[in-house]
């Protein structure tokens, strides 16, 4: 499935070829996100993703970077995670080379050119404000602080006001020297190239990248001992609930069992959630779920935007029906039907360039064993459902519950209420 070659500085390079395709993908993988940071340097992560499109030695502008990717019609991107961040372009075959050349250019050599290095902290500024007008996404800015409080997962990604008004050159400057190095970060390249020339390429503008030590991240808090809520009161027509459980670490045994949960409780238009709150009880407009893993913890996470006034009842049938999920086994068609939708899903996923390479890439940035996607399929396949309603027993607690609300709740007490109560029948 895939090449893996290492360079004398230890940097990995994972070539994952795929000669049907026209298009070739390029990763660099980084293994820092907002859980390596401390609080008064919340939002660095991010920061510097933004920073390294700005300009470097040879291209010494944002405009000058992006011309040439998209002078050769091709596109690149870059995103920020709890644990990741990533930074990718896409290009026709015959444009392999270019792509390469302005990704190593952007992680060696950027400027953090002191003008738009300000420029880019009023710009942050205002994709922090985007999130908080937007109160789904808010709400799941205030869901992490809830489930990880007083932690670095539970920091936004962006930042705060105060982390990006206190945030100086020098001092990100200084995380990225830390964080940006062979030793904790890696390459991925997906689709039709030629790996001997790619792999002179990148030796020869990555050969002399200097190794540093890995950083390190804070571990997981303990368990929680009671049911955790808050509630952020605002006059808008529609209440937005996020509720998360603490789930399990990407290197879980159980995890592809949990996925299978997740898929029968609130993935597509057929999952338990979608068709009892939206089609059976018409609560809600939106109601989904999805995992979050990681490497010491994740979290199951269940969003509804709904009518603030039916907003109880939304809640109350989420709870049924994870209390269902922990009492009675998947019935034989139901999951069957949710395998073949993960399977359908995991095939279709991989039909593009960049989601070959991080396939690969995520799993050797994080895992020990870099497992095919045909594996994946017949793990799928083995699952039982004893399997799921094991892995539903051991993380659907009450007293582990974290709800996070935005919208006309007052105090939301009601709500609040309910968590008390499903943590009660089980004491």
């Amino acid at each position: 499935m895939y090449q893996l070659h290492t360079l004398a500085n230890g940097l990995r390079i994972y070539f994952v070829p795929v000669s049907s395709f026209q298009s070739v993908s390029l990763g660099i993988f980084v293994r820092v996100g907002s859980r390596y940071e401390r609080p008064a340097e919340a939002g660095v992560s991010h920061f510097i993703e933004h920073m390294l499109f700005k300009g470097t030695t040879r291209r010494p502008s944002a405009r000058i970077i992006a011309e040439t990717i998209e002078g050769v019609g091709g596109m690149s991107n870059a995103y920020t995670s709890q644990e990741a961040t990533v930074y990718y372009a896409k290009v026709a075959a015959a444009q392999a080379s270019t792509a390469l050349d302005v990704l190593a250019d952007m992680v060696r050599h950027p400027l953090f050119e002191p003008t738009e290095f300000e420029k880019e902290r009023y710009v942050i500024g205002e994709e922090l404000n985007m999130i908080y007008d937007s109160p789904d996404s808010w709400a799941n800015v205030l869901l992490d602080q809830v489930l990880w409080p007083n932690h670095p997962l539970g920091h936004n990604i962006v930042g705060t006001p105060e982390s990006l008004t206190s945030l100086s050159r020098d001092s990100l400057a200084a995380y990225f020297t830390a964080s940006y190095h062979p030793g904790n970060a890696l390459i991925a390249i997906g689709g039709a190239f030629n790996p001997d020339h790619i792999l002179a390429e990148l030796t020869a503008l990555l050969g002399d990248w200097e190794p540093r030590q890995i950083p390190p991240f804070e571990p997981v808090p303990p368990p929680q001992t009671r049911a955790r809520w808050h509630v952020e009161d605002r006059s808008i027509e529609q209440g937005h609930l996020c509720l998360a459980l603490p789930g399990l670490s990407r290197h879980d045994p159980e995890r592809y069992a949990l996925s299978v949960l997740n898929a029968v409780l609130g993935e597509g238009m057929s999952s338990r959630l979608f068709l009892n709150i939206r089609e059976e009880k018409g609560l809600a407009y939106a109601v989904d779920s999805s995992l979050n893993l990681l490497q010491d913890t994740g979290s199951l996470v269940i969003y509804a935007g709904v009518d603030p006034e039916r907003a109880p009842e939304a809640l109350q049938a989420i709870l049924d029906e994870l209390d269902r999920l922990c009492m009675e086994p998947i019935p034989p068609a139901e999951l069957h039907k949710v395998k073949e939708y993960l399977k359908g899903r995991l095939v279709l996923g991989l039909e593009d360039s960049f989601s070959r390479a991080a396939w690969v890439a995520y799993q050797a940035l994080f895992m020990d064993v870099i497992r095919t996607p045909e594996e994946v399929l017949q793990i799928y396949d083995a699952i039982t459902a004893e399997d799921i309603l094991a892995v539903a027993q051991k993380i659907i607690i009450p007293r582990a519950y974290n709800l996070a609300v935005v919208g006309p709740f007052g105090q939301g007490e009601d709500l609040g209420n309910l968590l008390d109560e499903a943590e009660s029948v089980t004491v």
